[in-house]
């Protein structure tokens, strides 16, 4: 891998006037920047941790070098510096004061000679202290690197803005995980169909559609704004055309990104005794105990063996052409085994076969008097290593599916390419441990002889970590190139929710291992067998359980796992499915489908939810410097009568043709809003004909759950969406790269104010549902039950396992439950709970 395409020091990697609260918070933050511009792996950051534990990282005169265990390499993509300038100071270790961290990713020794440069400040104490708060990250820089600094300064100087085409619309990047690869296919696939020329530009980077690398290497982000552009006679039609399709997938990858984590609730064994252990990422549940497989990387040399131009071309033509056969097959195959969302790995692996970059540089080598098989890998390896620069990890790893697929043509050239690296494995089965896995190599094992997978390298977004969710096989990445020193054979114990690796265990860890296996089966089924019964207390206090669902087609799946109804039916997903807003006869086809679906069963429809996180560019909504804390949901169809009016019209037709339905807003933050909303539904009501429907709120900002009281007057029922509540109760991002993690809606804060919300409801007899994150969390669930939440509704996969846990407990002992997580003062010792309740199905 190349370590050396990008700058050991960037101002991206540069961040004045940090105030970490403490060591461990500086090393994240600093590992944080690493991760974020594609250097490291983020588990790179508990290397450093583990570092700090066994040697010293103080350099002296305020400065600090913190840096990871050297059996962690293998989680550094690029040599690189991360500065955090700290002008307050912070206690690193004891009598130590810190005011500049320089944190250390390096496979080589490119850093040392910017280490010699920080250590010769030492001795100009006035130019150190200058450092430790300037305003300029260039200063840092060039205090370092001069040269590195000044061509920094140069390219800031010349950067210009490419021109757009004559036709122009902005657009925010709604999928969570980026553009990735299945999407991006679907982009080009829409760009060569348009019949005119496109252009899809983020800041000063271009891309052309119509090309798959292209897009992978503008590195899109959720939340990035791009202009996509368009010119000719039929420039107006085909960029509407291509814009239907890329805002369509939207809810696509929503629902694709909800589907990553492992199920709510799940906790990892612990062992006995102290074994030797191999940290990593987490990427799919599940715990196994089997001897390890250590699949070694095959190293094949590729001869530059010239050929006749024509007959080179050829071959390389009839390499990628039977590749393009073979992949069909491969995902067809796919689709069978994993579901079409999956296959569709491999279909995107097609597009790249098509891609003109990989092809232009391979026939350039070829017609330069190459080989064809050295032209192409050398091609192949050019691009992937374009890509692994990606500051976006999700598209860095992409480089992977690259080499996939050129090792699929590259096995039609040289034929010694797939006999040394096919994976070969033992008759029993056993934990495959390698540095990384491809697609390929991943949907072709042997799942009879695996046991589950442990790499070196990978994230769990990767696509070995989707397959080996869906293929149901325990999987833990990012694990460090140490793993790969394991002795084959040796029996060990992979917890792919813990995400740890135990080697040789005893008989004590091996037998509490099996009772965790064993009580992990017995829970599974006992989820299964009480899926379809009440989530009634033991002493006889029903919790009404209900499913978050998008489309009438998801209705069955929701009964058959338990749902007793839909407690969020999100509306937004017909505006952002088809690119254009759905017209009442739409919506009124859509809800009535789902309310058929239910055969009478409870439907809570939420209206019209954009804005924030969700955009539609169709709707034309100005552009908000913060979205969160601007016209969203309720706030903007207020304002925009031909948004409400219509879906209002269709619901309340839905409601009498004889639909169990209630109709909830969001984001609602004043008794105004409430009142001007009833006012049109109940105009429309009277229009319509239809007999009344209960009309309920959001409670997703703190003033809501503070006015509940006052608000309980003026409707039917409240539902408490714990994800934004936490976002705005704790001022956090609940997206942002560093603060997400401590975005806990567990938090005390928050727990308070849901029991305020369900207090003020009951002065009026109004009842409180949760249909947030943590209503579909085991423990989180047995919390709202005894704060006196009368509904939980949530993601499908999570009902059984939440029924099982409110089944298990009295309501007298939930409520002895929720009154200590009110008084804990922090989100840890809400969580800490949980070890001394619910201990029988916690495995």
């Amino acid at each position: 891998m190349s370590i050396s395409t990008k700058p050991l020091l960037a101002p991206e990697l540069t961040r004045l006037k940090a105030a970490p609260a403490d060591k461990e918070a500086a090393i994240r933050q600093a590992c944080a920047l690493l991760a974020d511009a594609g250097y490291i792996d983020p588990a790179y950051a508990d290397s450093m941790m583990r570092r700090e534990a066994v040697a010293e990282t103080y350099l002296g005169q305020g400065v600090a070098i913190p840096h990871g265990m050297n059996a962690d390499r293998g989680l550094i993509r690029h040599n690189g510096l991360a500065i955090l300038q700290i002008p307050g100071g912070l206690a690193w270790n004891e009598g130590q004061i810190v005011k500049l961290v320089v944190a250390i990713a390096a496979q080589s020794d490119d850093h040392i000679a910017v280490l010699r440069r920080l250590t010769r400040l030492f001795q100009d104490e006035a130019a150190l202290e200058a450092l430790f708060v300037t305003d300029d990250p260039l200063a840092i820089i060039a205090a370092l690197d001069e040269t590195a600094a000044a061509n920094f300064a140069a390219d800031a100087a010349g950067a210009a803005v490419p021109a757009d085409l004559a036709l122009a619309i902005e657009w925010t990047v709604a999928y969570p995980n980026g553009l990735h690869a299945r999407p991006a296919s679907r982009w080009v696939d829409a760009a060569k169909a348009a019949g005119t020329r496109l252009q899809v530009r983020r800041g000063a980077d271009v891309a052309d559609p119509t090309r798959l690398v292209s897009l992978l290497q503008l590195g899109l982000r959720a939340g990035e704004t791009v202009t996509v552009s368009a010119d000719g006679d039929n420039a107006a039609v085909a960029l509407s055309t291509f814009m239907r399709v890329i805002e369509g997938l939207s809810a696509e990858e929503q629902a694709d990104a909800a589907k990553a984590p492992p199920p709510a609730g799940r906790k990892g064994w612990t062992p006995a005794t102290n074994l030797k252990t191999f940290s990593g990422v987490a990427a799919a549940p599940g715990v196994v105990i089997a001897p390890v497989h250590v699949l070694k990387a095959a190293s094949v040399e590729i001869a530059d063996t010239p050929m006749d131009l024509v007959a080179a071309s050829a071959a390389l033509d009839q390499a990628i052409a039977a590749t393009l056969g073979e992949l069909k097959t491969v995902a067809a195959e796919a689709a069978v085994k994993v579901g079409q969302a999956e296959a569709a790995i491999f279909e995107a692996q097609a597009e790249l076969l098509s891609d003109p970059e990989i092809l232009t540089k391979a026939s350039v080598l070829v017609v330069g008097g190459h080989g064809p098989a050295w032209s192409w890998r050398a091609a192949v390896e050019e691009v992937a290593v374009s890509l692994e620069s990606n500051a976006n990890p999700l598209l860095a790893a992409r480089a992977s599916d690259v080499r996939d697929v050129g090792r699929r043509v590259l096995a039609k050239l040289a034929p010694e390419v797939a006999i040394r690296s096919a994976i070969v494995l033992p008759s029993t089965p056993s934990i495959l441990v390698a540095a990384d896995l491809t697609p390929s190599d991943t949907i072709g094992l042997d799942t009879t002889l695996i046991a589950g997978l442990a790499t070196a390298q990978g994230g769990p977004t990767s696509h070995t970590a989707i397959l080996a969710r869906t293929l149901g096989l325990p999987a833990v990445v990012a694990m460090g190139a140490g793993i790969l020193e394991a002795k084959a054979g040796t029996t060990a114990i992979l917890d792919g929710a813990g995400g740890r690796l135990y080697l040789d265990p005893g008989e004590a860890d091996l037998a509490s291992a099996r009772a965790f296996i064993e009580a992990d089966v017995r829970r599974t089924a006992s989820e299964a067998e009480g899926r379809a019964l009440p989530a009634a207390t033991t002493d006889g206090h029903a919790i009404e359980i209900g499913a978050n669902i998008n489309k009438p087609s998801d209705v069955a799946g929701a009964i058959d796992q338990g749902a007793e109804g839909v407690g969020l039916m999100r509306t937004e997903f017909l505006f952002l499915d088809g690119g254009h807003t759905p017209d009442e006869e739409e919506q009124f086809a859509t809800y009535g489908a789902m309310a058929e679906n239910l055969g009478g069963r409870p439907l809570i429809v939420r209206t019209l939810d954009i804005g924030g996180d969700k955009q539609a560019p169709h709707l034309k909504l100005p552009r908000e410097e913060n979205p969160f804390l601007g016209v969203r949901g309720t706030r903007l169809t207020l304002r925009r009568p031909d948004l409400m009016r219509p879906q209002l019209r269709a619901l309340y037709r839905v409601a009498k043709a004889g639909a169990n339905l209630k109709i909830m807003l969001p984001m609602i933050t004043s008794l105004d809003e409430i009142l001007a909303v009833r006012a049109v539904a109940e105009e429309i009501r009277a229009e319509v004909g239809a007999p009344a429907v209960p009309l309920g709120i959001m409670v997703e900002v703190p003033s809501t759950a503070v006015m509940a009281d006052v608000y309980a007057e003026y409707v039917d029922f409240f539902s408490i969406g714990t994800n934004d509540l936490t976002q705005y109760t704790l001022a956090i991002d609940r997206q942002h790269p560093e603060l997400a993690a401590e975005a806990d809606s567990l938090h005390p804060a928050v727990l308070r104010l849901i029991r305020k919300t369900v207090e003020g409801a009951a002065r009026h007899r109004r009842w409180v549902g949760v249909c947030g994150g943590i209503a579909g969390d085991p423990f989180g669930a047995s919390l709202l039950a005894g704060l006196g939440v009368d509904e939980l509704s949530m993601t499908v996969r999570d009902i059984p396992a939440v029924k099982v846990r409110l089944r298990s407990a009295s309501m007298a002992d939930l409520k002895a439950l929720a009154d200590k997580a009110v008084a804990a003062r922090t989100a840890g010792e809400v969580r800490a709970l949980e070890a001394s309740f619910g201990q029988g199905d916690a495995a």
